[in-house]
């Protein structure tokens, strides 16, 4: 089947070179590689286009975020039936796209499947493997920092982390593709959790094993940045997804949750960033919803919705479990 690499790029030069010659190295090679650049100041795309000639690329000519960048590539990967999304500072191992491939060829109803993360600095730990969201409107990551030999068994996710995953094309025309106002992160939390409400799966795949620096375009893993995005689009994430019931079902989690997480940015240094985003994504979710961009509920879904639910409330347990050792 045919698979479509797409790695969005912004002043990623330090890691253009290990990762196109990680792909270059795939037993299974993916039928097109796709560089999305953000508008790089650094010289990376000149880098990728002298250097390795069999890789498309994409200029932006600005930074339009993740979001914007692997949207582009998408658009781009013509007649693929799958879709694998990459971040630039990684190092597949070489079995990583056919083991990706293979998960989706084995069940039609997976929507995406996310590839085992590792810590480049140290790989016998894991960066990711597999993401969550619970009650509390924490999206998580499981096993961050752990050892990367208790994640052997394939398991179902709440979402796929964009930054190794493979997407299937054709229900991506179900879901539509990344929601661009979120411009990064929280993302593929959003697509996953469209992909649940019409019944589709998202999976974790051991076998497909990628190294990832981690934090690489935004510097740092606590900045205004980040924290600005991920707050904002926290709540445009509820507001979208949920529907009113199930908002007010879970306000006794959703509020506390909140609090928390602006008590453990202050502490940090970064509260009023923090409830600025906070503000902004109530302003973002409420033009959204002006828009028609809120997930209507439909009864049809309710099976759905209600495992959904159960899992958040699950997914609070799991969060807490993440924090032992």
């Amino acid at each position: 089947m045919k698979t479509t690499v797409v790695i969005p790029n912004y002043n990623g030069m330090p890691y253009m070179e290990t990762c196109l010659l990680a792909m270059r190295a795939q037993r299974v090679r993916p039928d097109r590689v796709i560089v999305v650049d953000n508008g790089s100041t650094d010289g990376s795309a000149e880098y990728v286009e002298q250097h390795f000639p069999e890789v498309t690329l994409i200029r932006m000519g600005e930074n339009t975020g993740f979001c914007g960048a692997v949207n582009a590539g998408i658009r781009a990967s013509g007649d693929a039936a799958y879709v694998i999304l990459l971040n630039n500072d990684t190092e597949a191992e070489p079995d990583f796209t056919g083991a990706l491939v293979a998960a989706m060829e084995g069940d039609p109803a997976i929507f995406s499947a996310q590839a085992k993360m590792l810590k480049m600095d140290d790989p016998e730990k894991m960066d990711d493997a597999g993401d969550f969201y619970c009650a509390l409107g924490w999206a998580f990551a499981r096993g961050k920092g752990k050892s990367a030999s208790r994640y052997t068994a394939r398991t179902d996710l709440f979402f796929s982390c964009a930054g190794a995953a493979i997407y299937r094309m054709r229900l991506l025309e179900e879901t539509g593709l990344f929601d661009e106002r979120h411009f990064a992160y929280l993302e593929d939390c959003d697509i996953g959790w469209r992909a649940r409400i019409l019944g589709y799966k998202n999976v974790f795949v051991p076998e497909a094993r990628v190294k990832h620096v981690g934090s690489a375009s935004s510097g740092s893993v606590y900045n205004l940045f980040k924290v600005r995005n991920t707050s904002r689009n926290s709540i445009y994430l509820i507001a979208k997804n949920m529907p009113a019931l199930m908002v007010v079902v879970n306000l006794p989690f959703l509020i506390p949750g909140f609090l928390i997480k602006a008590l453990f940015f202050a502490l940090k240094g970064y509260g009023r960033e923090y409830v600025r985003g906070i503000g902004a994504g109530f302003r973002m979710s409420a033009e959204g919803i002006r828009e028609g961009r809120h997930i209507a509920f439909q009864a049809k879904r309710l099976p759905q919705y209600l495992r959904i639910q159960l899992e958040l409330l699950t997914g609070i347990v799991r969060r807490f479990a993440e924090m032992l050792p």
